[in-house]
């Protein structure tokens, strides 16, 4: 279990955690939300004990090991494999002492230990991990020397998987996955048999991941269960109840005061006055919702559409030296009203296909044909760096408009989605997601009738991304989508062309089928070979025996179900005490039955926050007992 209670902590000087107490139970699977920059990586770093709290304490079991993604990828000449499997620091310790020890006894504890923490299948857990990040055989045995900064940072997300800790924390590892390894890790996490909190605005990692959400909002930590759809259903509600409180009891106050105001001077109503005071004393205040205002993207329409196809290739191929193409035989069109997004694992070209499509690279083989005056937008993550450091949104948009005026300059500016009080803030300065949204907003500067974006998502937060998706679907032109945000493509998209084996095709299927081809061929490279006249399982015996499976644990089930529906009740009644609390005429007419209920109200929280870490628990011990 953890438990944070009465957490404070500040950055240089300003307030992130007021306060902030939660509780998670062993095997919790949290998603821990919040706007960026609420203070979601300071938590990770007060868990971790790299920063001390101003106050408040974080208890976590004495022997637990907590593991998280180095911030310094490995770049050593070590081998991948070799680099994974020291992560085990237990495992590396004991087969060096095994070299040199001498002790019969010892030696014998040595050798159990090894057989307890299954070090003899080590080598083939770790390749089966880089494995699902996308490293093939061949890849593991390479020096990390060998291999880019994002690929090594794979190689450092595989090294604490490796490791299993009990407490495994993730700040947003699907930053440098590709969409098959976004898959991977959301089946492995689900999976995960200790404690995870990770970080992240992956909407489908958080749905599908993890069974609980911790929300950072106002400098406190709320936990809700479930994913995060039903985070959101239930904080709309709890919202909505609260500002209904709020206004009631603002209501309330307002009358409690008039009386206080027109009365208290006279000697004959003195009585009465100070018994209105100590009602609004007892009374105290519900706070307001706060609500983040989101800046919306807009991308600007084409003025003319030309005729499709807008692009036709045949027989093409595309790579960076002639003669020697990484894609070929691709034979397609896109035509003025296609949203494609392009599937397949980083480096087998979907990067490489879209700079073809943006003039970027020329065809090698074959044949491309643009429409006539087509215009095209193209994004980027590594353009981010192209942005002047000491310049601002507005000077950057100025240079493209320079005979404008200010006041047209600064709205061509507020259509990225940048605050006004960013518009003259350094590009240096900026967040990740403001310079995001800049890039993509110059992209799309003079309204281009096909726009490509490559990872558009990387610095945008879980609203951001929204108002993302509203931008592309407003928009006019054609759009071409690399992304690991599986939410995004299927709420922006209609085909998918899948990058695959040197070439690209069409995907007949939508992105749920190709969830399941991926999370099957990495669990069928996690599945042992069978033995030679070792007979293989039939599917009618393998049905059998999973119905065997869910029958033995039906009891563990019907539980859980029990739960689900004693929270529900507990909830109903809690919202039912909120209303009646909420009302004004309760605390003058039947103080004692106000006092009773606020009671109630509270047994019920207390109950409910009991049956909910229950929940938890036995949710996770299913969860692991069904996937084992």
């Amino acid at each position: 279990m953890i438990q944070i209670s009465d957490l404070s902590a500040r950055i240089a000087g300003r307030l992130l955690l007021d306060n902030a107490s939660v509780t998670l139970p062993a095997g919790t699977k949290a998603g821990l939300v919040g706007r960026n920059g609420a203070g979601k990586s300071t938590l990770f770093k007060i868990i971790t004990g790299d920063m001390a709290a101003e106050s408040g304490v974080v208890i976590i079991p004495k022997q637990a090991r907590i593991g998280q993604v180095a911030q310094e990828a490995p770049g050593t000449e070590d081998s991948l494999i070799t680099i994974v499997m020291a992560a085990d620091k237990e495992r590396t310790a004991l087969l060096a002492e095994a070299e040199t020890a001498t002790d019969p006894n010892r030696i014998a504890d040595i050798q159990m230990r090894l057989v307890d923490i299954d070090a003899h299948s080590a080598e083939a857990r770790a390749g089966s991990i880089l494995a699902g990040l996308g490293f093939d055989e061949a890849a593991q045995l390479r020096p990390a020397s060998s291999f880019s900064g994002g690929w090594r940072m794979r190689v450092a997300l595989a090294a604490v998987l490796f490791a299993e800790p009990d407490l495994l924390l993730l700040d947003e590892p699907t930053n440098y996955l590709d969409l098959e390894g976004t898959m991977w890790l959301e089946d492995y996490v689900r999976r995960y048999p200790h404690t995870v909190i990770v970080i992240s605005h992956d909407r489908d990692m958080l749905n599908n991941a993890v069974n609980s959400i911790v929300h950072l909002d106002q400098k406190k930590l709320t936990f809700y269960r479930g994913g995060y759809d039903q985070f959101e259903r239930q904080k709309a509600e709890n919202d909505e109840l609260q500002m209904k409180a709020k206004a009631k009891n603002d209501a309330a106050r307002k009358h409690l005061q008039s009386f206080i105001d027109r009365f208290r001077a006279k000697a004959t109503k003195a009585r009465q006055a100070q018994s209105r005071i100590k009602a609004l004393e007892r009374m105290g205040t519900v706070a307001a919702v706060v609500e983040d205002h989101v800046q919306p993207i807009t991308f600007p329409a084409p003025e003319k559409q030309p005729a499709s196809p807008i692009v036709s290739i045949s027989k093409g191929g595309v790579g960076y030296t002639p003669g020697q193409p990484i894609l070929k035989n691709i034979t397609l069109r896109i035509d003025n009203d296609d949203r494609i997004a392009l599937l397949g694992s980083n480096g087998n070209g979907k990067s490489t296909f879209a700079k073809l499509i943006s003039g970027r690279l020329t065809v090698d083989g074959g044949e491309i044909k643009l429409a006539p005056s087509l215009s095209i937008g193209f994004f980027a993550q590594h353009q981010l760096d192209d942005l002047i450091p000491n310049e601002t949104p507005v000077d950057h948009v100025r240079r493209l408009m320079p005979t404008a005026g200010e006041a047209q300059v600064r709205a061509r500016v507020a259509q990225m989605g940048l605050a006004t009080e960013k518009m003259a803030t350094a590009a240096k300065d900026l967040s990740g997601g403001e310079k995001a949204r800049l890039l993509m907003g110059l992209a799309a500067f003079h309204a281009p009738n096909l726009l490509i974006l490559d990872e558009p998502t990387n610095h945008l937060d879980i609203d951001s991304r929204r108002a993302l998706i509203e931008a592309l679907n407003d928009y006019d032109g054609a759009v071409i989508l690399i992304s690991h945000d599986r939410h995004l493509i299927e709420a922006t998209v209609d085909r998918l062309w899948l990058v695959n084996d040197g070439t690209v095709k069409p995907f007949d299927g939508d992105l749920e089928e190709y969830r399941d081809l991926i999370v099957a061929a990495n669990r069928k490279k996690d599945d042992k070979p069978v033995a030679p006249g070792e007979d293989s399982v039939s599917k009618a015996e393998q049905r059998k025996a999973n119905a065997e499976k869910r029958a033995s644990f039906a009891p563990l089930k019907k539980k859980i179900n029990e739960i689900e529906s004693l929270t529900a009740k507990l909830e109903k009644l809690i919202q039912g005490l909120d209303k009646e609390l909420a009302d004004p005429a309760l605390y003058e007419k039947a103080p004692a039955k106000a006092a009773q209920k606020a009671k109630e109200r509270g047994e019920a929280a207390a109950k409910l926050s009991t049956a909910e870490e229950e929940w938890l628990m036995l949710s996770a011990e299913y969860e692991e007992a069904m996937a084992g």
